[in-house]
C-alpha cells in the first residue's frame, strides 16, 4: 500500500462540511470514497509545534518545538533528536519516501535524518528559483493591506492576482510531487509522498479566475464577528483592535480570497489524484487530507491563529481514503493530528513507534466510525510563541475547557454554543464540569510528563480551578 499525504497550512476543518460556501469538488469526492472526521483537532495552534507533533506523535512539551522555528533562538525551539519519526519506520520497511513543500519542523532541513529520502523544502534550490518570481509584476484585480496599528508598517493581507496557481508558489510544490510520483510509480517498492503546501495561510492570495466563482456579497460573516470578547483573556481584545476598522465588505473579500485559494488547491489535488489513477496507482494508495491548524477568518473579530483556543483554529480537516478505509463514512471521534503517524504505521503493518502515550492509532474508526466511545476526549498545548503564554485545551464530549495561565480561563458547551461566545467558567451550574475537565488536564500533564506545568505547587502559581493533587 502506498501513502499520499496532502497537507495544507491554516486550512479550516469546516470548509468540507455539507453546505459550506467553499467549492471543493475534488476533496468532496475523496471524502465520498473514504472517511471524514468532523472533530479532528491539532495538538497546537501554530505551525512548527503542530508539524513536529505530526512527525513524532508527541505533544509539544515532549518533542521540544514550542514556537515557530524561524522566530526564536535555537535553544527555545529545538526538536529532540532522540525521538523516532514514523517516516523512519516506513523507510525501514522498504518504503521509498518523499517530502515536498513546507517543512517547518526544525531548522537543519536535512529531512533524510528523519526518514525522507527525496525532499525539497524551504530554502531548497529547486524551490528558491521558482519562488523568486512567483507573482512578479502580474496585475492584481483585488488587493487590501493591513496598516494598523501605526508603526507596524503596511502588509498585504488578501488579494487576487492575474496569475494561475500553476505558475505561483503552490504550482512548484505540486510539480515536484508529480515528478516523484511518476518515478516511484514505475518501481516495485511501495512509496510515501507528502505534498505540503503553504496555502491557504495568510496573506490570502488567490487567482482572479478562482475568485470570480464566488459572489462576495453573499458570503456569510461569522456569527461571532462582532463578539465583544468580555470575560475572555484581555489579549484577545487587544488583538481584535488590529482588525476593528475592517468593513463587512472587507471581511467578505478576505473570506472569498481564502476560499478561492482553497478551490485552487482542490483543483491541483484533484489533478494529482487523476494522475495517480491514470498510472494505475490510486486503488492501492491511502490518501490523507489534513492541515497543521485552522484559521479564525473573522471569528470573534480576529484572523490568523495563535493564542485564542477557538474551534476555528483547533479544528482541522482529516480525511482518509483508500485500502482499509470504509467509503462514504463520517466520524465524529475526536482524533488528533499527532494520531496520524501511529495510524499509518498500523495500516501499513509497520512496526509501531514509541509515542510516550501521547498518541494512538485510530485505524479502528476507519471501518467502525460509530465506535467513538473511547474518542471523546482531546488535549492540546500552547506556549504562546513570542507572547509567552501558557495554555492547555481539554475537550470531553460537548464540553471544552481552556486553561489560560496568564488570564481568564474559558469553559464552553459546544453543542449549545458552537461559536464560543458564552464563557461559562464562572457559572455555578457548570462548576462540576469545570473541575472535571481541569482534573483531566492535570492527568494528561502527569501521564505525558509535562513537569513544567505539573510543578505548580508554588503558592503564586496556584491559579487553576483545582490543583494537580486529586
Amino acid at each position: 500500500m502506498n501513502i499520499l499525504i496532502l497537507m495544507c497550512d491554516q486550512l479550516r476543518g469546516d470548509v468540507f462540511d455539507d453546505g459550506h460556501v467553499c467549492h471543493t469538488p475534488h476533496m468532496d469526492r475523496l471524502a465520498a470514497r473514504g472517511t471524514r472526521f468532523t472533530r479532528a483537532y491539532t495538538p497546537n495552534a501554530i505551525c512548527s509545534p503542530a508539524r513536529a507533533s505530526l512527525m513524532t506523535g508527541r505533544l509539544p512539551h515532549a518533542h521540544g518545538v514550542l514556537s515557530v522555528i524561524h522566530t526564536v533562538d535555537d535553544d527555545q525551539c529545538c526538536l529532540r533528536t532522540d525521538l523516532p519519526h514514523w517516516a523512519q519506520g516506513l523507510e525501514t520497511a522498504g518504503y521509498r519516501t518523499g517530502y515536498f513543500g513546507k517543512w517547518h519542523v526544525e531548522r537543519s532541513r536535512q529531512l533524510n535524518t528523519f526518514g525522507w529520502q527525496d525532499f525539497a523544502c524551504e530554502g531548497s534550490p529547486a524551490l528558491q528559483a521558482n519562488d523568486a518570481h512567483v507573482v512578479g509584476d502580474a496585475p492584481w484585480s483585488l488587493e487590501w493591506s493591513l496598516d494598523q496599528p501605526p508603526g507596524y508598517g503596511s502588509s498585504r493581507f488578501y488579494g487576487a492576482v492575474d496569475t494561475p496557481p500553476e505558475d505561483r508558489r503552490v504550482g512548484a510544490r505540486v510539480r515536484l510531487a508529480e515528478e516523484f510520483l511518476d518515478d516511484a510509480s514505475s518501481r516495485d517498492n511501495p512509496w510515501c509522498c507528502v505534498l505540503s503546501l503553504q496555502e491557504p495561510h495568510d496573506p490570502f492570495v488567490c487567482g482572479s479566475e478562482a475568485l470570480s466563482a464566488y459572489d462576495i456579497d453573499s458570503i456569510p460573516l461569522p456569527e461571532s464577528v462582532d463578539d465583544d470578547l468580555v470575560n475572555r483573556p484581555g489579549i484577545y481584545r487587544k488583538a481584535a483592535k488590529v482588525w476593528a476598522h475592517m468593513t463587512p465588505r472587507q471581511h467578505r473579500e478576505a473570506a472569498a480570497c481564502y476560499y478561492a485559494s482553497i478551490t485552487e488547491i482542490d483543483h491541483l489535488f484533484g489533478a494529482l489524484l487523476s494522475r495517480l489513477e491514470s498510472a494505475g496507482q490510486l486503488d492501492d494508495t491511502l490518501v490523507v487530507l489534513t492541515s497543521d491548524h485552522g484559521e479564525l477568518l473573522g471569528a470573534h473579530g480576529l484572523y490568523c491563529k495563535n493564542f485564542t483556543a477557538a474551534e476555528e483554529v483547533y479544528r482541522i480537516p482529516m480525511t482518509l481514503a483508500g485500502p482499509g478505509v470504509g467509503q462514504g463514512q463520517v466520524c465524529d471521534g475526536r482524533v488528533g493530528l499527532h494520531d496520524l503517524g501511529p495510524t499509518l504505521l498500523k495500516l501499513t503493518g509497520c512496526e509501531s513507534m514509541d509515542t510516550g502515550g501521547d498518541s494512538r492509532s485510530f485505524d479502528e474508526l476507519l471501518h467502525q466510525p460509530q465506535q467513538t466511545a473511547d474518542w471523546q476526549q482531546g488535549y492540546a498545548e500552547y506556549f504562546g510563541g513570542r507572547m509567552l503564554l501558557t495554555q492547555r485545551v481539554v475537550w470531553d464530549g460537548d464540553w471544552k475547557y481552556v486553561f489560560n495561565g496568564f488570564d481568564e480561563d474559558e469553559l464552553y458547551h459546544l453543542k449549545t454554543d458552537p461559536d464560543e461566545t458564552h464563557n461559562r467558567v464562572h457559572d455555578d451550574d457548570c462548576r462540576e464540569h469545570l473541575e472535571r475537565l481541569c482534573r483531566q488536564m492535570w492527568a494528561r500533564c502527569r501521564d505525558s510528563g509535562d513537569a513544567s506545568l505539573l510543578n505548580s505547587e508554588y503558592p503564586i502559581l496556584r491559579v487553576a480551578p483545582v490543583g494537580p493533587q486529586f
